[in-house]
């Protein structure tokens, strides 16, 4: 039986985890993911330009005025 677990190594508790862990390399293998760059953007992500126009359409729809003129 395999089981997976998530350890939050930015806590003492985890990072003590993780050694014991390490400590058996017969019976456990340690992922670490890879870092995301910082200049790769996520497809779900957008603008904060995008962001502002979309909320400034979103209250024009609720409120029926164009609140960017008062």
């Amino acid at each position: 039986m395999t089981v997976i677990a998530k350890i939050d190594i930015s806590s003492p508790t985890g990072h003590k985890i993780v050694r014991e862990l390490e400590k058996h390399k017969r019976v456990v293998e340690i992922i670490y993911p890879e870092p995301i760059a910082q200049d790769e953007v996520i497809e779900e992500t957008i603008t904060i330009e995008e962001a502002e126009e979309y909320l400034w359409n979103k209250l024009e729809e609720s409120y029926g005025v164009e609140l960017r003129t008062i």
